[in-house]
Parts: structure tokens; C-alpha cells; sequence
């Protein structure tokens, strides 16, 4: 890489930098209750970090809040609890089982809690009263995520519109609400997942340990290896195998597949996302491949 690529891809993430920490202090003066959501993953952790840059050298104002599906990985979970500790953060956490336990929600036929996730999050933000609520979903993730504004309002109930969307010139944004609705906060919105990792190689951001290459036990299914687990697994015919791999995403165990993978170090896994034609939850989210418009339905309904 020449002195002047170097110089244009700091620029870039300079300029992707201001816009969120912008958007951040933005949310700060429009909102009386923002909250942010941190699920330990590379892009909430991203998130947190640009808060903190935002705010400094005062603490983040605003909690964090986990959905805990109770399928998570202890890499990921351990992770987010040391990060809450060092920052000194209020940590609000929504477990799933609680609303299975109390018959609010069903455990689902196939084990998945992702698509559970709704009604704890919209229960939690109604119970606080949150009314502004930061994610760190990015455009390039997923097409229904492609359709979203930074400022994107969510209805009494916690629903998306995408009809309802509001346009956003010149980085201005519309923060009104009514009474009962909120509105979700992407400072991510116009970042990549190779900006993501530029960014997190730039600023020496630590992750779960899971993101980098280790030797896992893993079964085949639908395409993709995915680990034992509470959430259940191998099925009949599914044989467990020991491989090298790596994750890209992190999310409920059922459903986050591994992909194979030797890049254990940050250069080794900027170069390989960098040749992926895969977005990363195309390549290992199931639950994105349920149907067509998946994602978008459960948008609709309140999800992230």
C-alpha cells in the first residue's frame, strides 16, 4: 500500500468516525433517555467505543442494554462483562428465559431464540422508558437494513414502517416522537464490515476471541458449521468434527454459524474479509435465510 492509500483510507475512516460521534452527541441533546444496545459483538463494541470517544473524557451517559437469548457463547459473554466492568457501565440485561419461564413466550421447534429476541427488547425499552435506542446495524449487512435511516422511528408498539421513513439531508435528523414511540439510533449505518475492521485494527479495539481463527468442535447443517451447544445439536446423521474456524458474527448459537478459517490475527482477517463476495450474515446467520423478506419481517415487528 503507497503512502497516499494509506492517507485516503485513514481519511475515510476519519470521516465515518466524525458522522457517528456526531450522531452521538446529536441523540444527546434530542433524547432524554437514549440506551445503547451491546451484545459483545464486533459492531456493538465498535459502538460503545465511538460513545466513549464522544464523550470523553466524561463517562458514557446512556446504559447498555443485551438481549440475552440464553444461546450465547461464554467467549462472547465473559467479553461483555469484562468490557461493562473496565467502563464502569450500567449493563441492562433482558434474558429470554425469563419470558419463556412466565409463559410471555414459547420456545420454538427448532430451538432458535433469535426471532424471540422481539418482545423482551420491546418490553425493556417500554419498561424504561428509553426513547432513543443506538445499534449498530450497518447498510451493507442485509437488505432490509439497507432501507433504514440513521434516525429510523419505530410506533407505539415498537413497529417499523419503512413507508414512514424521513428523509436525512445534509446530516440533519429528525428525532420527534409521540408519546409511546422511540426511535432506533444506526451511527453504523454507512460503515462495511472491511471498515469495521480497519477501524478496529486503527484504534487497537479488543474483541471476543471467537472473531479470530481457533480449533472448534462443529457439525455440518444447511451449509454452514455450527458448535454444540444449550441450544442443542448435532441432530442424527450430524457428525461432530474438529475444525479450524472462525466467526463472523455472533448471535444466538443455533443459528451463528463458523466459517473455516486461518486468519488469526487482525491483518490475516481484514485480508480475508476483504476478498469475501459473502456479506457476513449471508454466509453464517440461518435465521436470515428463512425466507426472502426474513429479516425485514421481523423489522417490521420490532426487531434490531
Amino acid at each position: 500500500m503507497t503512502a497516499t492509500q494509506t492517507t485516503d483510507a485513514l481519511d475515510h475512516l476519519e470521516a465515518l468516525e466524525s458522522e457517528a460521534i456526531h450522531i452521538f452527541r446529536e441523540v444527546a441533546g434530542e433524547f432524554d433517555r437514549p440506551v445503547i444496545l451491546f451484545s459483545g459483538g464486533k459492531d456493538s463494541t465498535v459502538l460503545v467505543h465511538l460513545a466513549r470517544k464522544a464523550f470523553w473524557p466524561a463517562p458514557v451517559p446512556f446504559p447498555l442494554l443485551h438481549v440475552d437469548t440464553g444461546h450465547n457463547f461464554d467467549e462472547v459473554l465473559r467479553f461483555r462483562d469484562d468490557l461493562v466492568e473496565r467502563l464502569g457501565a450500567r449493563l441492562v440485561v433482558a434474558r429470554v428465559q425469563d419470558w419463556i419461564d412466565d409463559g410471555r413466550l414459547t420456545e420454538r421447534p427448532d430451538n432458535t431464540r433469535n426471532p424471540l429476541q422481539t418482545v423482551p427488547l420491546l418490553d425493556t425499552i417500554s419498561e424504561h422508558r428509553f426513547d432513543a435506542v443506538f445499534g449498530g446495524g450497518r447498510r451493507d449487512e442485509e437488505r432490509a437494513r439497507a432501507k433504514e435511516r440513521i434516525f429510523s422511528l419505530r410506533n407505539a408498539f415498537g413497529q417499523w414502517d419503512p413507508r414512514r421513513q424521513r428523509p436525512e439531508l445534509w446530516n440533519l435528523y429528525n428525532g420527534r416522537h409521540r408519546a409511546g414511540e422511540h426511535v432506533r439510533v444506526f451511527p453504523l449505518s454507512n460503515w462495511t464490515e472491511l471498515d469495521i475492521w480497519n477501524y478496529i485494527a486503527r484504534e487497537d479495539i479488543a474483541l471476543p476471541s471467537i472473531y479470530y481463527a481457533h480449533e472448534r468442535e462443529v457439525f455440518r447443517r444447511d451449509g454452514m458449521w455450527l458448535s454444540s451447544g444449550p441450544w442443542g445439536g448435532p441432530r442424527d446423521g450430524e457428525d461432530v468434527v474438529t475444525r479450524t474456524v472462525r466467526y463472523r458474527t455472533v448471535g444466538d448459537g443455533s443459528c451463528t454459524g463458523a466459517v473455516e478459517s486461518d486468519a488469526a490475527t487482525i491483518e490475516q482477517v481484514i485480508a480475508e474479509v476483504a476478498a469475501s463476495r459473502l456479506t457476513e450474515r449471508g454466509a453464517t446467520r440461518a435465521d436470515d435465510r428463512l425466507s426472502e423478506a426474513a429479516m425485514e419481517d421481523r423489522k417490521r415487528e420490532g426487531y434490531f
